[in-house]
């Protein structure tokens, strides 16, 4: 075959490394009869050779398989309600209505979609002012953001393994060759002294034959959905947090209320019987024993107060204020409504309105990648890396074509032994799928059980609620009915001591029954999800600045 079609045809190869042989062959084929170089067969030569590599890297890109299992989402949980017996509404058989405002009452509507803004349920303009600063200034919330722009900034930087990577670099030098009877590498023997200017354009390109760069693509998007999952239990937690500190707060104050009316009547009590032992119509027992009911009563103010000051300290920290910028807005049972009207979700939109639950989903997509990462590192490894430039002892000769050089190289790495080191990472990704699905499952049961831990608490709250405000009027009519009765001289102090007693434990316990059935309220929308996919506050994402982003 003549020496010219023998080096088009190794040039059209594309994949392998010139040897210098062949360099020598392409770059300096003398035409018969003088040295003359022939340069258009070197740039027709070269161009070839790059486009056939650019080729064949793109063809093995394409064609390229993908190894390990592909995800498929988990199947929806084979249950048609949350509790074992169908849902019933949480009423109060009696219908008594409460002191604070309103029925004990609520209804489940079934299938019914959850609000994004749910709290607005509860009718209170200050708990909406304070939720919405929280989801503007609380710093968690910040940080979950970051974390999800971090991960998706990741996923973009992995796909661009995908394509080749071009750089360039430039190198001059100054040298000194040696003289005498050592040969110079210049034309002029006499001139020991040049420059070496050498500029040049570098590709490599790393074909994914097998698909374990896609894979660890997957993974990381898998990543990115967690942590978008994340983002929105840190917004349901938050939210949450807000609304059940504002409960707790009310509930402390009613308690704080009631202690000091129970004290006021027991002062009253005790100013009573003062004027009686001054008159000889008691004994000082009956005082004495009087002063200590009213010290105990005493004794339960200072605990409830330090209470409400460290929720006050919550709600003005879940707002991202320090303690010395205390919110303003207060609350009482008697200014929130509680919502009659409960959305429950169906089971079978239960594992896709759950936060955790599709976080949990994602890892088990991430997991499920990364068995398709240590499956591709088992199996042959190409890359492809090719090269082309000028090299002259002046500047000005750089364009010409004689200084040009290129060299093109395709590498194939397969290992051999490594005793189990990959195979045992495959079988640890492998395993730790399984942990993955089991952990999933895990978080589905779960969320299951706090919806049904919910509607149980709401069933019960609304017969709690009934049963402590009939006890809380009950005691209360009892105890005026007591004090005239005292008063009138029918009855002895012991029975005055015991009607306290009563209407203060009724009185506390009606305003924890009705704080407990606001706070499973709550607790209802966040099981169901809190309505996330209904939002639409969502902060956009921060727009990009850097000119050149692909450098």
């Amino acid at each position: 075959m003549p020496a010219t079609q023998n080096d088009e045809s190794f040039v059209h190869a594309g994949l392998v490394a010139l040897t210098p042989e062949g360099r020598r062959r392409l770059y300096a084929q003398r035409m018969p009869g003088g040295t003359t170089m022939r340069r258009t067969t070197i740039r027709s030569g070269m161009a070839d050779l790059l486009r056939t590599a650019g080729l064949a890297a793109l063809v093995m890109g394409l064609a390229g398989c993908m190894v390990g299992p592909d995800f498929v989402p988990p199947a929806d949980p084979p249950v048609t309600r949350y509790t074992r017996e169908p849902l019933g509404n949480p009423t109060a058989t009696d219908k008594v209505t409460t002191r604070q405002g309103g029925s004990a009452d609520q209804n489940f509507i079934a299938g019914a979609d959850v609000p994004g803004q749910w709290w607005t349920l509860f009718h209170s303009r200050a708990l909406n002012r304070l939720v919405e600063e929280a989801l503007t200034n609380n710093p968690n919330l910040d940080a979950a953001q970051a974390a999800l722009r971090i991960a998706q900034q990741n996923v973009e930087a992995q796909r661009g393994t995908l394509f080749p990577q071009v750089g360039f670099n430039g190198l001059g030098s100054r040298q000194k060759v040696p003289g005498g009877a050592l040969q110079s590498p210049l034309n002029d023997q006499r001139q020991l002294f040049y420059s070496l200017y050498t500029p040049q354009v570098t590709v490599s390109f790393t074909p994914d034959v097998f698909g374990g760069n896609r894979r660890q693509i997957e993974s990381l998007e898998a990543q990115a959905e967690n942590q978008r999952f994340q983002l929105e239990a840190a917004y349901l937690s938050l939210t949450a947090n807000v609304v059940l500190a504002a409960i707790q707060e009310a509930s402390l104050r009613a308690q704080i209320d009631a202690t000091k009316r129970v004290i006021q009547a027991q002062t009253e009590v005790l100013t009573l019987y003062n004027k009686q032992l001054s008159l000889g119509q008691i004994a000082g027992a009956d005082v004495v024993v009087q002063q200590a009911a009213l010290s105990v009563s005493m004794q339960l103010l200072p605990p409830l107060e330090k209470q409400l000051a460290i929720q006050r300290n919550l709600l003005t920290a879940l707002v991202g204020r320090f303690p010395s910028e205390e919110v303003t807005q207060t609350f009482t049972l008697a200014s929130l409504r509680l919502p009659t009207r409960l959305p429950v979700s169906l089971p079978s939109h239960l594992v896709q309105q759950r936060p955790d639950v599709r976080a949990a989903e994602a890892n088990v997509q991430q997991a499920s990648a990364l068995v398709g990462v240590a499956v591709a590192n088992r199996l042959p490894q190409f890359n492809i890396t090719a090269n082309g430039g000028s090299s002259a002892v002046k500047i000005a000769q750089l364009a010409s074509s004689a200084a040009s050089f290129y060299g093109i190289v395709g590498t194939v790495a397969q290992p051999i032994f490594d005793a189990g080191t990959l195979f045992r990472r495959q079988r640890a990704a492998e395993e730790t799928l399984d942990q993955a699905q089991a952990q999933y499952r895990a978080v589905v049961i779960g969320a299951f059980q706090n919806v049904a831990d919910a509607l149980r608490a709401l069933q019960s709250d609304a017969q709690a609620v009934a049963a402590a405000a009939a006890a809380e009027k009950a005691t209360s009519q009892s105890l005026d009915l007591i004090r005239k009765q005292y008063s009138a001289g029918a009855i002895n102090s012991t029975q005055v001591l015991i009607a306290q007693q009563s209407y203060l434990s009724a009185i506390v316990t009606s305003a924890g029954a009705r704080a407990n059935q606001y706070a499973d309220t709550a607790a209802l929308f966040q099981a169901l999800g809190g309505g996330w996919w209904n939002r639409n506050d969502v902060r956009p994402p921060r727009p990009e600045k850097d000119p050149a982003p692909f450098l």
